[in-house]
């Protein structure tokens, strides 16, 4: 018979309000956890984070030293964006044996010295997609690093528009790089076409104000729209009416917003060189009789604009990207009926293939507490190793 799962606290950036990947995957894992019987606890923690301010680290340290007993059968787990920037308060919990978990849903690329002494201070280290987790372990030194992909809800699937209708679903931010999807989009005004860049536009005020001016400056005020972060029924409409979603960030660990996507049977753009490629590839097919070296079907396709990551850095290269590659290829789908049939079929295959969020809470689950895991996933190895 197993023990008892443990009691779980998971503690989570207090600053990042907007609808953010890593908000949404803390919520589905809470609650995945809790339907596995396990009791969690999100703990939000006031701070300027990453980083934070000297006072800020002092009292993370003292969350991380107080809130638990020793001995006691409760595991804590820090979001990486509360842990990562402050080494001195990972270091001194462990110290006083309650070295918590780390949930590391993004390296932080510009504090990777800090970065480094928090995750060898912690239990062990979590990522949210097989990529974070390989550079992690590469960047760092680190072994046994795990990954515990975010898991998927089944939607409805999307009825879809005439003309088709493009929607893209990341809060405005300048690595979300709205501004070369506009660039793209500017060069199709010949073909039928609408548009929804849907996201928060306080999350950085600035840059969203720079994506308003693009679309009045390309003249596609009538086409796209801006209306802001949205939740519930009005984001599931904006779901329900698309026949393309597009995520075209600069660096990604994993992009959600693509699973969303192909869980409704809508094909996916992403950008190469990022973690939303990894996303996509959940959906992908692997059919019999396709060529040697052809690869997997994928529920819509990845493109190359320019721009990427370094190889040896998750740090987006100097130099804008080109619009033009993400252009031709929408010509491409808006123009080819067969190929967008072809996306569509593949992505409504790929609904079927994606993990649920009880497989992301198990696997955690069997990383932090394998003998009470259910389901045996403790026996899988670690990212890094694979």
């Amino acid at each position: 018979m197993l023990p008892p799962p443990p009691a779980i606290r998971l503690l989570v950036p207090a600053n990042i309000r907007h609808n953010s990947g890593g908000n949404v995957y803390n919520a589905a894992l809470a609650q995945g956890l809790e339907q596995l019987g396990t009791a969690v606890t999100i703990q939000p923690v006031v701070g300027n984070w990453p980083v934070g301010s000297k006072e800020e680290r002092r009292r993370l340290a003292g969350l991380l030293t107080t809130g638990t007993t020793a001995g006691t059968n409760t595991v804590t787990i820090v979001d990486g964006l509360v842990a990562s920037g402050a080494p001195e308060a990972m270091e001194e919990a462990a110290e006083a044996g309650h070295a918590p978990w780390v949930l590391l849903h993004m390296p932080l690329d510009e504090h990777a010295d800090l970065e480094a002494r928090a995750l060898r201070a912690a239990a062990g280290v979590i990522c949210t997609s097989g990529s974070a987790a390989a550079e992690i372990s590469r960047r760092h030194g680190l072994a046994g690093v795990r990954a515990a992909l975010p898991g998927t809800e089944r939607g409805p699937v999307a009825d879809g528009s005439e003309p088709p209708r493009l929607l893209a679903v990341a809060a405005l931010l300048p690595n979300k790089d709205q501004l070369v999807l506009l660039g793209a989009l500017a060069r199709l005004q010949d073909l039928e076409w609408t548009a929804a860049l849907v996201g928060s536009a306080t999350a950085d005020p600035g840059y969203a104000r720079q994506v308003a001016a693009a679309v009045d400056h390309y003249g596609l005020g009538s086409r796209v729209q801006l209306p802001g972060e949205l939740t519930g029924g009005a984001l599931e409409e904006q779901w329900d009416a698309a026949d393309l979603s597009l995520l075209v960030s600069k660096v990604e660990a994993f992009g959600m917003a693509v699973t969303e996507s192909v869980a409704r049977g809508v094909p996916v753009i992403v950008r190469a060189g990022t973690g939303a490629v990894e996303a996509l590839g959940l959906g992908a097919e692997t059919a019999p009789g396709r060529p040697n070296g052809a690869g997997p079907a994928l529920p819509g396709a990845v493109v190359e604009l320019g721009g990427e990551p370094d190889e040896r850095s998750s740090e987006p290269a100097d130099g804008e990207a080109d619009p033009e590659p993400l252009a031709a290829l929408l010509r491409s789908w808006l123009t080819d009926p067969g190929l967008r049939a072809e996306w569509r079929r593949r992505a409504l295959a790929g609904r079927e293939l994606l993990p649920g969020w009880d497989a992301t809470a198990r696997q955690v689950l069997g990383y932090v507490a394998p003998k009470a895991s259910p389901g045996g996933h403790s026996s899988q190895p670690p990212a890094d190793g694979e």
